[in-house]
């Protein structure tokens, strides 16, 4: 078909703005169709030629079917789904056992240790508890000392605290 080039500008024009009736876009078709394609033209001709090709492929066709069943995963052997299985398992009891341990850890580390015998002699043992308990008995006897003080302190507070009672109500 033979087409002046303002022509075939003017469609290809309305073509990439989406705006050609039918027989317009059957006549570019037919045209880059054609052998002698201007240079300027060539990659819009192998456009055109790519979709009419992509137009006669089908489905039915068998390197289709090839391209598509590569693609597709094939099924896990059963070998293969048991190593993974039991990976997942030890997976779990690993992670099990790491919290057993740092729970036992901590409740170990929070709990006070048990009072353990410093003495092999039972005789060294009671002549230590005796100086312990003579030691408390000195500061018992200090603070109470303190105490006496104290309450001879309040004692007197008391005292001028009634005075002043007997004053303002005289």
């Amino acid at each position: 078909m033979r087409m002046d080039s303002k022509r075939i500008e003017e469609l290809l024009n309305k073509y990439w703005n989406c705006e050609t009736s039918l027989e317009e876009e059957q006549q570019l078709k037919e045209y880059f169709s054609g052998t002698h394609i201007p240079d300027q033209w060539k990659e819009t001709a192998a456009l055109f030629r790519y979709f009419e090709e992509s137009k006669k492929k089908s489905l039915t066709d068998s390197s289709f079917d090839g391209r598509v069943m590569k693609n597709v995963h094939k099924p896990e052997g059963k070998m293969r789904k048991l190593v993974i299985n039991s990976l997942r398992i030890a997976a779990g009891v690993a992670v099990l056992v790491a919290a057993t341990w740092f729970v036992r850890k901590e409740i170990r580390q929070s709990t006070p240790q048990a009072v353990v015998d410093t003495y092999d002699d039972p005789q060294l043992a009671f002549e230590e508890t005796k100086k312990a308990l003579q030691m408390i008995s000195k500061s018992f006897g200090a603070a109470e000392q303190q105490a006496k003080k104290i309450n001879l302190f309040n004692e007197a507070q008391e005292e001028i605290q009634k005075k002043n009672k007997d004053e303002v109500n005289l």
